[in-house]
């Protein structure tokens, strides 16, 4: 079990700039809560100009609590997306987030997660379909129910100590089947050599259907998509820090040439691999 949260900035394009920005930080959950949900993360920002930050997602299922000046405290579940995600802030805020491990989300959604693959729902839309949700519009109308009002409030401590209480109130329990799951995109994420869906299947001694099957349910998305979302944002990380043989990193991450990472990798950011590691010489030029 992970002891630290991650350090790494997989999927932030230009990290550098965000971190002059905002505050970003992330934080691990209570143990009890670590078999299923990776970190939480705040962000606190004072602008004196709008600020807008790009992200390749990763395919877990974020919830998002976010408070903007003086409004009311919103609350949002965001489904793993599958296109590249803007946010632009403004003035002053505060986001409590919490990143479930791809597939640890099911335990407390307790459904397919492909329902929510590419939306954000905010919580109050999702009351009649999922009790966690109408506790929440119940809480924050006043109403019996736990506490959910004030999760961009306090202390990082406070913060953490609020999420916890939440999802512990929710209930999750241990499932094999998504334990299974969690297992198998951890693998992925962390062994650079895993390229195809059949050889991992046959790695694993189950059928490539079977495997479709789990990580539509679990996760949200398939196999063949994680393991491409993963080596791109490995991709991403290396070009973020410095120029890199093209050739050969598209060959190491299992592109079938360097046109085809070019492809995938300006589809999915919206500028291609020298432009972006242009953008960020530019930005950040090395004294």
């Amino acid at each position: 079990m992970r002891q630290q949260p991650r350090t790494d900035s997989r999927g932030i394009l230009d990290p550098a700039r965000l971190l002059r920005q905002v505050r970003f930080r992330r934080h691990l959950p209570a143990e009890t809560l670590r078999p299923w949900v990776e970190h939480y993360w705040l962000v606190d920002w004072e602008l004196t100009e709008p600020f807008e930050q790009h992200v390749v997602p990763h395919p877990a299922v974020n919830l998002v609590f976010r408070r903007d000046d003086d409004e009311p405290e919103s609350a949002e579940v965001a489904g793993v997306g599958r296109e590249l995600f803007s946010i632009k802030l403004t003035s002053t805020g505060r986001v409590s987030g919490v990143q479930f491990r791809p597939g640890g989300f099911h335990p407390f959604w307790r459904r397919s997660v492909a329902e929510l693959t590419g939306r954000r729902w905010p919580v109050k839309s999702l009351a009649d379909r999922w009790p966690p949700a109408a506790a929440v519009v119940a809480a924050a109308s006043g109403g019996a129910g736990s506490r959910v009002a004030g999760h961009c409030d306090g202390t990082d401590a406070q913060r953490c100590r609020a999420l916890d209480d939440l999802l512990t109130t929710w209930q999750p329990t241990a499932d094999p089947v998504t334990d299974e799951v969690i297992g198998l995109v951890e693998e992925i994420r962390a062994d650079r050599t895993v390229l195809r869906v059949d050889h991992f299947a046959r790695r694993h001694e189950i059928s490539v259907r079977r495997l479709q099957r789990l990580f539509l349910d679990r996760v949200g998305g398939g196999p063949k998509w994680v393991i491409r979302r993963y080596r791109l944002q490995e991709a991403i990380e290396q070009v973020t820090s410095g120029p890199p043989d093209w050739a050969r990193l598209a060959a190491d991450l299992g592109y079938s040439d360097q046109a085809h990472l070019v492809r995938e990798f300006t589809a999915v950011t919206g500028v291609s691999p020298a432009a972006y590691a242009r953008s960020v010489r530019l930005a950040h030029p090395i004294p």
